[in-house]
């Protein structure tokens, strides 16, 4: 059995798994479907909202660079412009910077709240001067014998919120059509379970392509939509524009060299050290290659319902699979959705996750009509952990 990191479930659904409503009924049915992402979550992280607004606070560790603007020819100027940004803040009275570029230590004279570092220049070393656009990093604190406590640095968490959207697959049959025989079988039983598939596949796209928006949100009847994986991910590489920085030589290309170092550089720079790649039907032959030539691809059947393969590489765990809807969707053949999922839950309103609402014909209609409906949404929990590779069309040798 293979376990992957965050997920609450043990493994792919037995026969003493009793579904509590129809998303898990239809995760039992099709793991391996047409919603592999809403299968995972099923067994995953899955919670319930009082409101059809919710929210949650993002807080990580900041990297304290500073970025020289302008640069310093004298080798004993001890006052540096910086660009603004708000790690110049860490910059306080007594912390102590070093240059990236050169290895000059540098300790700080006065706290940094906007542009301006004043320091001392190269402790304990060399002179050097400061080139323009470089990197400056926080590099601990020291104190003078006797002095008092530094300037106190706190932290603001962000704050992030998306919606839950209400989903509704209507099916319907005459009482004539349930009355005569057929030999392919019941009408309205199959129309139960194409349904069922739809409705999944609706709240699948919507949790990769829906745009987060409140529509007449003043009124008594708003509509709402759902953010999804796409508009709502700030790691974002485009193939298309971004080639050169990953090896390629022309507009969507990639070498393996780029791509391990996308993975090592992004990727895995936060978060956990196994993530589940979504990927269309031409990355997975680019990776596919890639594996014959150095990887060893793992098929790995049955994790959670949902078969992915391993790929093993020095920055972590990529677990892949062909997701068959991007093979319906044009742009999403040449696209990787890299999820952490410890860091994405499932939101449905109370009492509102997916269900079969029965006899919903006019009084007076000869005819028999239910529906699924679900109010569901997707949360990040954090947002870097993720990552969208789009535009991936081709393959270059290094």
């Amino acid at each position: 059995m293979v376990a992957i990191q965050g997920m609450r479930g043990t493994g792919e659904f037995n026969s003493d798994f009793r579904p509590k409503n129809y998303r898990e009924l239809f995760t039992l049915l099709e793991p391996n479907g047409n919603a592999p992402l809403n299968a995972l979550l099923a067994m995953g992280s899955s919670e319930a909202t009082d409101d059809p607004e919710y929210k949650n606070f993002r807080d990580e560790l900041p990297e304290r660079v500073l970025n020289v603007d302008g640069a310093i020819g004298s080798a004993t100027s001890t006052t540096i412009t910086l660009a603004a940004g708000d790690d110049n803040k860490y910059a306080i009275a007594g912390a102590v910077v070093v240059n990236s570029q050169t290895g000059e230590v540098m300790h700080v004279t006065q706290d940094t709240t906007g542009t301006t570092l004043e320091v001392v220049r190269n402790i304990g070393g060399t002179t050097h001067q400061i080139s323009d656009k470089s990197e400056l990093f926080i590099a601990g604190f020291a104190a003078q014998e006797g002095g008092n406590s530094p300037t106190a640095i706190s932290f603001d968490a962000t704050v992030a919120h998306n919606y839950t959207q209400i989903f509704r697959t209507a099916f319907a049959v005459t009482n004539t059509m349930q009355s005569t025989y057929l030999r392919t079988g019941d009408k309205l039983d199959e129309s139960m379970t194409k349904a069922l598939k739809l409705h999944m596949s609706d709240i699948e796209r919507a949790m990769f392509f829906g745009q987060k928006f409140e529509e007449n949100g003043l009124t008594n009847q708003p509509t709402r939509y759902t953010g999804g994986l796409l508009n709502e991910l700030s790691s974002v590489v485009d193939l298309g524009t971004d080639y050169a920085d990953y090896g390629g030589d022309a507009a969507g290309a990639m070498t393996e060299e780029g791509f391990d170092s996308l993975l090592i550089s992004s990727v895995f720079k936060f978060g956990s050290k196994q993530k589940i790649a979504f990927v269309g039907e031409n990355v997975a032959n680019h990776l596919q290659q890639y594996g014959k030539d150095r990887w060893t691809p793992e098929s790995v059947q049955g994790a959670y319902g949902v078969n992915l393969t391993r790929y093993n590489t020095f920055a972590g765990d990529l677990m892949v699979h062909l997701h068959p809807q991007f093979r319906q969707i044009p742009m999403m053949k040449d696209a990787m959705v890299i999820v952490d999922f410890p860091y994405l839950t499932y939101r449905y309103l109370e009492s509102r996750d997916t269900h079969l609402l029965e006899n919903r014909q006019s009084p007076d209609a000869d005819s028999t009509k239910h529906e699924y409906l679900t109010e569901c949404g997707l949360e990040l929990l954090q947002d870097k952990v993720h990552c969208y590779i789009k535009g991936w069309t081709a393959r270059n040798n290094p």
